[in-house]
């Protein structure tokens, strides 16, 4: 993989002529997913300022253009009428004033009446390298660009370590004001959440406090991406705890998670009444965030970034990386579980269904009825049925493993390679949506889920399964647009 210098990470793009010869490099990569958003060029990490305005949604990405590597940081822009079908709008924010010198980071967004609203992280660093992180915010315009604000909405608290960032902007119509949720880190490296309040949507901020999470006061080194929403009578926090490690996750220090409970924004304390979860048990799924705008009591919309910081991909060789989970519908069940359904337009996207052949076309949805008892299904094998992503259900522990490392493509060996996949009812149904470089599951519905990167080579499309099963195979058609818009 190429190395990147300080000053190629961080160059200013001017002009979208300077990557295009990298676009027409990657673009034909046996790699370039079908139906799931990806880069241009370059680097895409978290979602940002996911939103429905109007009759359209809006999603936003961290990019970085020069290669697949992080550097000066963009917010990328797409944008979709179903949440499956998704169009390259171009570059949504620049890094273009003193507060954002050295990239827009992540953000949520806010839409009022017939206008929009970016909420970000200033990414500012003096002559020394010192970072100095802002909460700024913009105006959408209809032609697409932004009209940021002369001033960041508010600097960071100094009781609190340079790790300030990723506003999440909500209304609280109980207390009939504007709050802004930052993930941050204290000077005794702990991982919270700092909040912020204001009758107007774009001046008059003010630090709240800290939000108190009882049980969770020293619970990673950073907590990354807070969302938090109101469905179905409950409240739901999401977040990423960084540094720190989590039973049956290998080496990895970054996850994401949720906890359902009662927030009350007079003493500022989240309760939990649940554990904190992981949201998705697979390899690679981060900076999970819930879109605005949605106005429904009953659930929400959620995507994430298949990857996790400090991992690395193979097709950093080919100078690109990343891309988005699908978009999920979001639920909380009796049990105070999330239910996790993929969005009803994808059904669109089937082309034909089939019996099970022990093929795997590169796109395509695989339906699965399961008998009692264990189980075994192993995605990507060759075709005598040998390596792949193998998987086992053990019926009496109602849990998956999964074991990626016979797979010829390995990366990531020394983070982890196996991982446990919890199934909370006896297992029934499985739906598996595979694209070209990646995989997600959704167990019995929704109650639990897996995504993963994986790059099948060749000879790695085929899958055995259990005898007793009973498979349908659905190609899927392309739904996202690969065009070149910078």
């Amino acid at each position: 993989m190429r190395q990147f210098t300080r000053d190629e990470r961080y160059r200013v793009l001017k002009s979208a002529d300077e990557i295009r010869d990298l676009y027409e490099k990657i673009k034909d990569s046996e790699y370039r997913q079908e139906y799931h958003i990806q880069p241009v060029t370059g680097l895409s990490s978290d979602p940002n300022g996911f939103v429905k305005h109007g009759d359209t949604w809006h999603l936003f990405y961290q990019w970085t253009p020069w290669g697949a590597v992080h550097g000066l940081k963009y917010w990328y822009h797409v944008t979709s009428e179903d949440l499956v079908h998704w169009k390259n709008e171009g570059i949504g924010l620049a890094a273009d004033t003193e507060y954002d010198n050295k990239g827009v980071h992540s953000g949520s967004a806010y839409s009022a009446d017939d206008e929009l609203y970016l909420f970000y992280t200033g990414n500012h660093r003096d002559e020394n390298w010192v970072r100095t992180p802002y909460t700024c915010a913009a105006e959408l315009r209809s032609d697409g660009t932004a009209a940021k604000l002369s001033k960041p909405l508010f600097g960071p608290h100094p009781d609190y370590t340079e790790h300030q960032r990723d506003p999440k902007i909500f209304w609280s119509q109980e207390k009939n004001k504007f709050y802004i949720f930052i993930g941050a880190q204290n000077k005794e490296l702990q991982g919270k959440i700092l909040v912020y309040s204001s009758d107007r949507l774009l001046e008059g901020w003010k630090f709240e406090g800290e939000l108190k999470v009882p049980g969770y006061e020293a619970f990673g080194g950073m907590w990354e991406c807070p969302s938090i929403e109101h469905i179905c009578g409950k409240d739901l926090l999401i977040f990423s705890p960084q540094y720190m490690k989590y039973p049956g996750r290998g080496e990895s220090t970054n996850h994401n998670g949720y906890m359902v409970g009662r927030m009350d924004f007079d003493t500022l304390t989240f309760t939990p009444e649940r554990e904190f979860t992981l949201l998705d048990y697979g390899f690679d799924f981060y900076a999970a965030q819930c879109a605005s705008g949605v106005n429904a009591e009953d659930h929400a919309v959620l995507i994430a970034w298949i990857g996790l910081p400090d991992n690395h991909y193979p097709t950093e060789e080919e100078d690109w990386e990343g891309s988005q989970s699908m978009c999920r519908i979001i639920t909380i069940d009796e049990n105070n579980r999330l239910i996790q359904r993929p969005a009803e337009a994808l059904k669109s996207l089937r082309i034909s269904s089939g019996k099970a052949d022990g093929t795997l076309p590169h796109a395509c949805e695989l339906d699965i009825d399961v008998s009692d008892g264990d189980f075994d299904l192993n995605l990507f094998t060759k075709e005598d049925g040998s390596g792949g992503l193998r998987m086992h259900y053990n019926s009496a522990e109602l849990c998956f493993t999964v074991d990626k490392s016979p797979l010829d493509m390995r990366f990531n060996e020394k983070v982890f390679e196996q991982a446990y996949l919890p199934v909370f009812t006896p297992l029934r149904k499985l739906e598996v949506f595979i694209d070209r470089s990646s995989v997600e599951i959704f167990c019995n519905g929704g109650e639990s889920t897996f995504t993963a990167h994986v790059f099948p080579t060749e000879r790695e499309h085929f899958y055995t399964v259990s005898d007793g099963a009973e498979v349908t195979v659905y190609e899927l058609k392309k739904a996202v647009t690969d065009e070149f818009k910078v």
